[in-house]
């Protein structure tokens, strides 16, 4: 995946401005797709281009799901941002959490320590570990930082679709499950709430919000196992230089 896309779509996000997928955003080696209608029916009218398949702001507790009014954000939010590509028929995913304006010091904890929790699972990627590994690295920092671990939605694995096997749980016993080798390739991906871990989803049957009302984070990188240890291609190359 050209990671370089989610740190120009980060720049994109403004406090007052509305949020949209902007038709210049995109670098030139992105190549357009029409949205599916599914898709389409959610965006902002007028947006010719997709690069994944939702944008959501996060505020009083909800993930909305963009629809057909722009969604203004306010000092204090937070804005979810889940990314993906297709590159050469392979798939990447990654999402990242950003605070709008000054936020809380509980919230800006939140974010620190749902980041902190992938960056432990992406640790794990390495061959002769267990997917179990992966999953306790994640469930260990967050609760023990007090928070909830979103139960409804896990990693996956992913390659030339965009969920394959195997699910990715945020939570799990180390030791436990598949043997990692390389060349497998996970979307890891903590979901992290304030409050209670239990989440619903609304009657679009596509926005999902926190059961008791509180914020959630999300973070998430496509990670590849190799015999020299975790690669994160989603990472951006910028930010490495």
């Amino acid at each position: 995946m050209k990671a370089e896309v989610l740190s120009d779509v980060l720049q994109a996000v403004r406090l007052t401005g509305a949020v949209y997928f902007d038709n210049e955003l995109s670098s030139p080696w992105v190549t357009a797709i029409p949205p599916s209608r599914e898709i389409a029916r959610r965006v902002m009218p007028g947006a010719e281009r997709v690069i994944e398949y939702h944008l959501f702001a996060e505020g009083e507790g909800w993930a909305r799901s963009v629809g057909q009014e722009s969604i203004r954000m306010r000092e204090g939010d937070i804005i979810g941002l889940d990314l993906g590509a297709i590159v050469d028929g392979y798939y990447a995913d990654a999402a990242v959490t950003l605070p709008v304006g000054e936020v809380t010091e509980e919230v800006r904890r939140l974010l620190d320590v749902t980041r902190e929790s992938l960056e432990l699972a992406i640790a794990q990627c390495r061959p002769g570990q267990r997917l179990g590994d992966v999953s306790a690295a994640v469930q260990r920092h967050v609760e023990a930082a007090g928070f909830g671990i979103v139960r409804a939605f896990v990693g996956h694995g992913i390659g030339r679709a965009l969920h394959e096997d195997p699910q990715v749980p945020n939570f799990g016993e180390p030791g436990r499950g598949p043997l990692l080798r390389a060349g497998m390739v996970l979307a890891l991906e903590p979901m992290v709430t304030m409050g209670h871990w239990e989440v619903r989803v609304l009657e679009d049957r596509w926005t999902a919000v926190t059961a008791d009302g509180s914020l959630a984070a999300h973070f998430e990188h496509t990670v590849a196992v190799t015999e020299r240890g975790p690669d994160v291609l989603t990472a951006d190359a910028r930010e490495a230089a």
